[in-house]
């Protein structure tokens, strides 16, 4: 297992000869000090920081890697390990370990991924929920999508901006393996990390002009607090004033307790968001203040601004790590790594259907 040193670093154990020795050389080689080859520098960007090995004093004969640890950062990390590649079993493989390998996971060549585990933290009950690897093989073609959004999955809302920062990520490594021939991965894995402690969704509105500008997210309360995503608003009515009053479905109740303190926040200029309890029919309204020369008699659109889209700078700003991990069975090459790019791609297709559904 993965071992914590007092510095902050992890400790992985060496494996057994050959993975062991083989992981060794390739960091050895990436992070050389006499190093100049480009592909090789700019892969450090993807990888952990290598601080060389260690031993403890009390076992000299146990060698471990020192590594950065990336989740060492983030307060709630959620944290998940996809293994990338058509086959998890290098060119060296004996008929009996391929037909282990394959037997695991039937579907690898075809999917070009498997999830090997996920730990995901839910705001709502203050809990970790996990999944392993058991989990990632029960996937199929139909089911992944489904299977990998529960990691982006905050307990209250879909992350959006965790999944966009997330693609933008994988696609870096992508251009990597596309303009790179010297080296094939096989069983290496992505390692994803983001903060779960709190929604980078959450923006300050002061006006209607900075929401159209922004291109808030639906759900956003004024004073930044985030209201369940929800696709189902419409409008009720247009009041002499040029109030809108807009339903949204009952999903609210667990998640105002926790933001009562939402509502008593002063309005901002020219739009205002608060949450209702109408104990007659038990259903939670928002009332959206916004002056009818900000409408220009267009309420829907107006509103699909207010609550339906993700701005830019909340996708880029999201707190979120895609680091290569695993190299016991990394191997020079004079070609592109054609099986580590399909499920590259693969795993962009099905990341970007998550954000887009």
């Amino acid at each position: 297992g993965i071992l914590q040193h007092p510095d902050g670093t992890v400790l992985k154990q060496l494996q057994p000869p050959p993975r062991g020795p083989r992981e060794q050389e390739f960091y050895n080689k990436v992070y050389d000090s006499d190093c100049c080859d480009s592909i090789l520098l700019e892969l450090r960007e993807y990888l952990p920081k290598y601080f060389g090995v260690w031993s403890p004093p009390t076992a000299p004969n146990d060698t471990y890697l020192k590594l950065e640890d990336v989740t060492r950062k983030f307060n709630k990390p959620c944290i998940m390990d996809v293994k990338i590649g058509q086959k998890s079993y290098d060119p060296y493989a004996s008929a009996e370990k391929i037909q282990q390998q394959v037997s695991k996971y039937p579907l690898m060549e075809e999917i070009g991924f498997l999830v090997l585990g996920m730990r995901v933290y839910h705001v709502s009950s203050d809990s970790y929920e996990t999944q392993n690897q058991h989990y990632g093989r029960s996937l199929t073609k139909e089911t992944v999508k489904d299977g990998i959004s529960k990691f982006f999955h905050s307990g209250y809302c879909l992350r959006k901006d965790v999944v966009a920062a997330s693609i933008q990520k994988v696609e870096k490594i992508l251009e990597w393996f596309e303009g790179q021939t010297q080296l094939n991965f096989y069983a290496s894995s992505l390692l994803f990390v983001y903060e779960g402690s709190c929604p980078a969704t959450t923006v300050q509105l002061s006006d209607v002009s900075l929401a159209e500008k922004r291109r808030v997210p639906k759900g956003l309360l004024s004073g930044g607090d985030v209201l369940e995503y929800n696709n189902n608003i419409q409008v009720i009515n247009s009041t002499e004033n040029g109030k809108i009053e807009a339903s949204v479905s009952k999903g609210l109740s667990k998640f105002y307790a926790l933001h009562k303190k939402a509502c008593s926040k002063r309005h901002h200029s020219q739009l205002s968001l608060k949450v209702e309890n109408s104990e007659q029919d038990n259903v939670w309204k928002t009332s959206t203040c916004i002056t009818q020369e900000h409408l220009n008699g267009n309420v829907l659109p107006q509103l699909e601004k207010v609550f339906y889209h993700m701005p830019a700078e909340t996708k880029e700003s999201a707190n979120v790590e895609v680091r290569m991990i695993d190299f016991a069975h990394v191997f020079p090459s004079n070609t592109k790594d054609e099986g580590y790019i399909y499920g590259l791609k693969n795993l962009i297709t099905v990341l970007q259907n998550i954000l887009d559904n």
